[in-house]
């Protein structure tokens, strides 16, 4: 909870973990002041059906900011993360997610371990094992069930622009989504002042920008519902129905892969962190990565398999040349 301005900016960018309002809100209620919100989409679904439920509490929630999520992430994925970097999990102190370098894209980032004695160990996200969000490693199960992109209970969304004419600039962009006028007005008073640039995007770069998300909670939740029904579970309802003909049968071969990953990484990290050993994590999720890496390609064809498959061969020559 934020209620000064260098406060704000002392609490913004990226901060990948699990967590709840529920304090917060305990905190704020009836302390007679109004608050912007900022959540990804379950948490502004969550705060909007508390205010229909409280009335006197949505009162004091005065705008909703949405973030795009990819997905949550467990306190495993900073203690991996840190791990990497050389800084064990009992010695971890805090962890910035997103470090932006001026020599590089706007999506190949840092990321900056601090361990107890304030020492910085600053490392690429790209060379981690489990840096990459395609893979899911740590999210929850409930993320498996979410049809929410574009946090559409909020009155303004903020994603990451991934779109390739923002991408090499190392500052990062946002594509915005606006749906109340105060914050268009807003928006537009500061871009007058020069606090912001804007610009109009369409509505088909904004899906764009987040291809892999609607790809996710569209085609591949159906698939994922159908696969839990055959097992005998109860599903959520969706705006999507369950069938597994939603994808490719080579598609629904990196679906299921990743979920598994998401479940591998939550056991293994476990037994890796209470025997202080990184490799009984690192080894499984090596495999996983590795296998659903080799789905992803065929699922694209013979030629990505085959640029796959080539792809370690190329990297062991170059190291014995180097030799």
């Amino acid at each position: 909870m934020s209620t000064a301005p260098e406060e704000i900016e002392q609490n913004r960018k990226s901060m990948y973990s699990a967590t709840t309002l529920a304090d917060v809100v305990a905190g704020i209620r009836g302390d007679g002041r109004t608050y912007a919100v900022v959540g990804v989409p379950c948490f502004i679904k969550a705060l909007r059906l508390l205010s229909d439920e409280l009335p006197d509490l949505g009162a004091q929630f005065g705008v909703y900011v949405g973030l795009v999520c990819g997905h949550l992430k467990s306190t495993f994925f900073a203690e991996s993360l840190a791990w990497q970097a050389g800084v064990p999990p009992t010695e971890l102190d805090r962890i910035d997610f997103r470090v932006k370098n001026t020599d590089r894209y706007a999506w190949d980032y840092d990321y900056d371990a601090v361990n107890a004695d304030g020492t910085h160990h600053l490392r690429r996200s790209a060379d981690t094992i489990d840096g990459g969000w395609g893979f899911g490693a740590f999210q929850p199960e409930a993320c498996n069930f979410c049809d929410d992109v574009f946090a559409e209970g909020a009155d303004v969304a903020f994603a990451d622009a991934w779109l390739g004419r923002y991408a090499a600039d190392w500052r990062g962009t946002n594509a915005v989504v606006i749906r109340d006028e105060r914050v268009r007005h807003l928006l537009r008073s500061a871009a007058e002042r020069g606090d912001v640039e804007l610009e109009p995007l369409s509505v088909e770069d904004a899906a764009r920008s987040q291809a892999g998300g609607f790809r996710h909670r569209r085609a591949g939740l159906s698939l994922r519902l159908a696969d839990d029904l055959a097992a005998g579970l109860s599903v959520p309802v969706k705006r999507v129905e369950p069938d597994r003909s939603a994808v490719s049968r080579r598609r629904a071969a990196v679906l299921r892969q990743r979920r598994r990953i998401s479940r591998l990484s939550l056991v293994t990290f476990a037994d890796a962190r209470e025997a202080g050993d990184y490799e009984r994590y690192a080894g499984p999720m090596r495999r996983a990565i590795r296998r659903y890496r080799m789905l992803d390609a065929w699922s694209q064809g013979a030629k990505a398999l085959a640029r796959h498959v080539a792809r370690p061969v190329v990297h062991r020559a170059r190291r014995m040349l180097r030799r």
